[in-house]
């Protein structure tokens, strides 16, 4: 059954698909200028709801309007969102835009949730940021009852599916499968951890192991403001990569991810950072190429854990996710059909909202004026019953023809 009043949902979408994820960046906006920028935008499109949602990689506008939807009215958006972009770029991004409309948006907003829209298939953060976005955009005033329903039913089947399928059970980024491989070797939480390199990977390596009760950190980074940007947010110390050979209070792991040509780790390296010690020791080595001279393997008792053998472990788990996929699509399927039933119960609920009222009108004009007179002549008592009848008469007319209207919608969705 084609609904004209879903048809005013739009989604326009950018994701790793469509353009470069560099690009992406370029869509975000800053959460203190989100307000002004996406009211105006709001405001000047004669757009009913609105609710952006920004992660690294993937950009969406949903929004409801009675306009046309085309490439003209795509470049008037882009144009009034981002003005400081030059018509080429804005055609560029209008043209490599993905548009859902209607209940395509509504299985496109499952799908992102689900994960299975994702870059990497069932990281589960996402339904976090959808549900992130829609509280963001309410409480600016952005969005309303049809974007309301939408993402209390996304977050729900996306629930659902977490719940029911090993979609998200099967761990696939390096950071994650790093941290596993450790939990299964039952490292101690006030291990020693040098962390060499502070980029993005040992960044997000570090704040996961912080996360989950690691408290002893040195990081090494040859510049050393980023060393102490991240030492700072570990509780750890900060130290200059010149001075890792230096470095004199032992280790039990070492965590390194740089940009390096060469080992930064070379047995004499390595040599002086044991110490004397002679337990094993661990090396997660997740730089391209290795940081970890292979001589200190062949020579020391060492747990080397590579990005060789993690992004086996991934591809493997992927795999796995991927066979969860069909049961996925699946729930999808079943919560696309209950949403066209929530959603038609709720357009009978808002065209009944004048019932009451108008009832409560016909009684006071019934009560003042039609039968005045005659209620005039009433004792007390008689007025009393007759009070209580017309107030239960108010509240079946109030709740039959919604019940009634709800029961034909049923029967016809049956037919």
């Amino acid at each position: 059954m084609k609904n004209e009043g879903l048809n005013r949902l739009y989604i326009v979408a950018f994701t790793h698909r469509n353009i470069p994820v560099s690009e992406i960046g370029d869509l975000h906006i800053e959460p203190d200028n989100q307000k002004e920028r996406l009211a105006g935008l709001k405001a000047q499109l004669d757009l009913s709801e609105l609710m952006f949602l920004s992660t690294c990689n993937r950009v969406e506008f949903v929004f409801c309007t009675s306009n046309s939807v085309d490439h003209s009215f795509l470049e008037r958006f882009f144009a009034t969102l981002y003005p400081q972009f030059s018509e080429n770029k804005r055609q560029k991004i209008s043209s490599s835009s993905e548009l859902y409309q209607g209940i395509d948006a509504v299985e496109h907003q499952l799908s992102v949730a689900s994960s299975v829209d994702s870059m990497v298939v069932g990281e589960r953060e996402i339904i976090t940021q959808v549900r992130s976005a829609h509280e963001n955009s309410r409480e600016m005033g952005l969005s309303g009852d049809l974007i309301r329903i939408l993402m209390r039913h996304t977050i729900e089947t996306a629930k659902k599916i977490y719940t029911e399928t090993s979609i998200a059970r099967h761990p696939v980024s390096v950071v994650s499968l790093a941290y596993h491989k450790l939990r299964d070797m039952n490292v101690p939480l006030d291990s020693r951890i040098l962390i060499i390199g502070a980029g993005v990977t040992n960044t997000n390596m570090g704040r996961f192991l912080k996360k989950h009760g690691f408290t002893n950190f040195n990081v090494f980074n040859r510049t050393f403001s980023k060393a102490e940007k991240l030492a700072s947010d570990l509780n750890g110390i900060p130290n200059k990569l010149v001075d890792l050979n230096k470095f004199d209070k032992g280790f039990d792991i070492i965590i390194t991810c740089t940009g390096s040509e060469n080992h930064i780790l070379t047995p004499e390296i390595y040599s002086s950072l044991l110490q004397g010690e002679t337990d094993k020791k661990v090396v997660i080595d997740i730089a391209i190429p290795q940081d970890l001279s292979p001589e200190i393997i062949a020579s020391n008792s060492v747990t080397h854990i590579s990005v060789e053998l993690l992004q086996k472990i991934s591809n493997e788990n992927l795999k796995a996710r991927s066979k969860e996929i069909q049961h996925v699509e699946e729930i999808i399927s079943e919560g696309l059909f209950e949403f066209q039933h929530i959603f038609q119960m709720r357009e009978v609920e808002i065209a009944m909202r004048a019932v009451p009222q108008k009832v409560k009108e016909i009684k006071n004009f019934a009560v003042t004026e039609v039968f005045k007179n005659e209620l005039d002549g009433l004792d007390d008592n008689s007025r009393d019953v007759l009070d209580k009848v017309l107030e239960y008469m108010e509240k079946k007319y109030m709740s039959v023809p919604m019940l009634m209207a709800k029961e034909i919608l049923l029967k016809n969705n049956a037919k």
